[in-house]
């Protein structure tokens, strides 16, 4: 696993004084391109104390390692700007949950001036300010350095370096594509949300799953029809604290997953909404779930998704169908574009919306563009003629021998696929011996009257280097 490092300048921490919440903004990506110190918004939150109470629950989780608890490095929340609504994102130390405050329209009366994405600065003294904050109090929210409203610390910049493992940032990013394919599986109103919430068992680590039951939830240790998967009950701790503001709870889930799945929780309160996601158990983060690479393996994805990319414009609700009449493609190869996006963190996905929005993960784009290290290996195995179609079978040479793949199944003979029997995705073997077959069956293009020219010369020193990222370097990667 390797580490990127991240290094965040503030100008001055953010701060909460005199009913004034002022967020400090790092480097990020505004309409007209990379900033320093974006300045986004200014004015009143309307619902000050449920909005004070999600945002310390958002940074809660970037605080937070659920599995195997210890001390460790946060990473500053993401904030992004779409014109009619601020979303507050994080991800849990430990790669299994992802957190988001939607602060809608109605919880906003102010001025837009920019839109985009950037981390915001949450310290502890910040932290212990939110707790304070009551029912009554007034507060003036400012996403920008102009709004710090202490001037006693001009000039005190802060400046962080936090790790970001490869595999939190493929988490963050994939846990959008995930919460995609989800619906909504059961809703809770008012003091029926409040009462289910409560009646969990107290034990962090319990797995269960829930099922609808008329108008209620019931609690069992198996799944059934239109059951979802609660586990780590633990992980919804940041639930709790907004018991008292919440007016529904929606659950949402894969269809008929049968075993472990991920799930989403989304609290609406006042004027916004509170969501969880959560992996489909407590020590497996969203990293290496792998479900969505057969679709990006196809070779127009990365072509789309650079076509789709440029039309977005930090939108807070992407149109399928306006994008396509844009980018003159099918709704279906936007939703495949869509969906190598936001493997890049490129955009995000409301279940409550059922709909993406477009924002760019502020961190480094060389540690962000490639993220999906088996694809990567995929492609190289494929390039490089190590895959031979027979049929309804292939044989993909390896360092580590030839492995067998099923065309039809998905199956292989590599230790990964004995490990996870397609649970977590295809292997790299498939995804290359796919990405061949595809190509084998594509038509030929027309025969051309022009003279064929000369066969490029190999130089053997070209050709030994792809061998030897074949056999070394591309095995590792599962």
């Amino acid at each position: 696993m390797t580490n990127a490092t991240q290094a965040y300048s503030y100008a001055a921490p953010s701060m909460l004084v005199d009913g004034r919440l002022g967020l400090s903004t790092s480097g990020g990506r505004a309409l007209r391109g990379p900033a320093v110190a974006p300045k986004f918004f200014s004015g009143v939150v309307t619902q000050a104390a449920p909005a004070a109470a999600a945002l310390l629950g958002v940074a809660d989780v970037a605080l937070t390692r659920y599995h195997q608890p210890r001390p460790g490095w946060t990473r500053d929340p993401v904030v992004t700007c779409g014109g009619d609504r601020l979303r507050f994102e994080s991800f849990s130390a430990c790669g299994g949950v992802y957190s988001r405050l939607d602060l809608l329209g109605d919880a906003l009366d102010g001025e837009v001036f920019d839109r985009g994405t950037t981390n915001v600065d949450v310290n502890g003294p910040l932290r212990e300010a939110l707790a304070r904050v009551g029912a009554r109090d007034p507060l003036h929210l400012g996403v920008g350095a102009d709004e710090l409203t202490v001037t006693t610390l001009d000039g005190a910049v802060v400046e962080k370096k936090v790790p970001l493992p490869e595999r939190w940032l493929r988490g963050f990013a994939e846990v959008q594509v995930i919460a995609a394919r989800m619906d909504l599986r059961a809703e809770l109103h008012g003091m029926g949300a409040v009462r289910f919430l409560r009646s969990l068992p107290k034990r962090a680590a319990a797995d269960l799953w829930v099922a609808p039951a008329g108008r209620d939830l019931r609690v069992t240790d198996r799944p059934g029809p239109g059951a979802v998967c609660l586990s780590g009950v633990g992980r919804l701790a940041t639930l709790l604290p907004l018991l008292r503001f919440v007016r529904s709870l929606k659950v949402y889930g894969p269809a008929a997953p049968g075993g472990p799945a991920s799930s989403a929780w989304e609290l609406e309160l006042p004027g916004m909404r509170y969501t969880l996601v959560l992996s489909p158990e407590r020590w497996r983060g969203f990293s290496g779930e792998g479900a969505v690479l057969a679709d990006l393996a196809t070779d127009e994805a990365e072509a789309d998704a650079d076509v789709v990319g440029m039309l977005l414009n930090f939108e807070p609700e992407v149109e399928i169908g306006l994008l396509a009449d844009r980018a003159g493609l099918s709704t279906t190869r936007v939703r495949a574009a869509l969906t190598q996006l936001g493997t890049a963190g490129r955009v995000g996905y409301d279940l409550h919306e059922a709909a993406h929005f477009h924002r760019e993960l502020p961190y480094d784009r060389e540690h962000v563009q490639h993220l999906n290290p088996r694809l990567t290996s995929a492609r190289a195995l494929a390039g490089a003629g190590a895959v031979e179609i027979a049929g309804d079978t292939a044989r993909v040479r390896t360092d580590g021998g030839v492995r067998e793949v099923g065309l039809a199944d998905g199956s292989c003979t590599c230790p990964w696929w004995w490990d996870h029997r397609g649970s977590r995705g295809p292997c790299k073997h498939v995804l290359a011996a796919r990405i061949v077959a595809r190509a084998t069956s594509a038509p030929s293009p027309a025969p051309s009257t022009a003279p064929s020219p000369a066969p490029p010369t190999v130089e053997s020193g070209v050709e030994s280097g792809v061998e030897s990222g074949v056999e070394s370097g591309v095995e590792t990667a599962r």
